[in-house]
């Protein structure tokens, strides 16, 4: 990979770019199919310990397409800490990551692949869990997984003045 022009702004910390995983509402992630790319939003819930993503989609569509002929992808969390006024400068943090998508077939994985998004984006998962998971609704929803082996990290958490 190539290396970061700006290393002052470089995240070197894993577990730092672990973090920004977990705390951005959503990733952001590109594919490339013929030459022609694509770019997509996803929600997502990240699991730590097996190092991927996890998203739900439709059970078909373009992104599936794609996926199923090339499923290299590149994505972005972004954790946006806002436009600083009277500065011309913005904050935030991004871990980039490379990996491959899987779609999930196992009712478990599965399963645990809607827990880790409950819990990353509602305020009363607990409650959601027992109202939507059920056996039925497991089953059929369609679940991918990027098994991320590459990532870096870039960052400006304090404001640059340029003179």
């Amino acid at each position: 990979m190539t290396e970061i022009r700006r290393k002052d702004k470089e995240i070197t910390d894993i577990n730092e770019m672990k973090k920004l995983l977990k705390a951005a509402k959503y990733v952001t992630v590109a594919m490339c199919l013929d030459n022609e790319p694509y770019l997509t939003t996803l929600s997502h819930g990240y699991d730590e310990e097996r190092n991927c993503i996890y998203f739900h989609c439709a059970a078909e569509g373009k992104k599936i397409g794609i996926l199923q002929a090339n499923n290299r992808v590149w994505g972005q969390a972004l954790v946006d800490r806002g436009y600083v006024q009277g500065a011309c400068d913005h904050l935030y943090a991004t871990t980039q990551f490379k990996g491959r998508v899987t779609f999930v077939e196992n009712v478990a994985e599965k399963e645990h692949a809607l827990k880790l998004m409950i819990n990353s984006l509602d305020n009363n998962p607990e409650e959601l869990i027992k109202k939507q998971l059920l056996p039925q609704s497991v089953q059929k929803v369609r679940i991918g997984r990027v098994d991320i082996d590459y990532m870096s990290g870039k960052k400006a958490d304090k404001i640059i003045i340029s003179q």
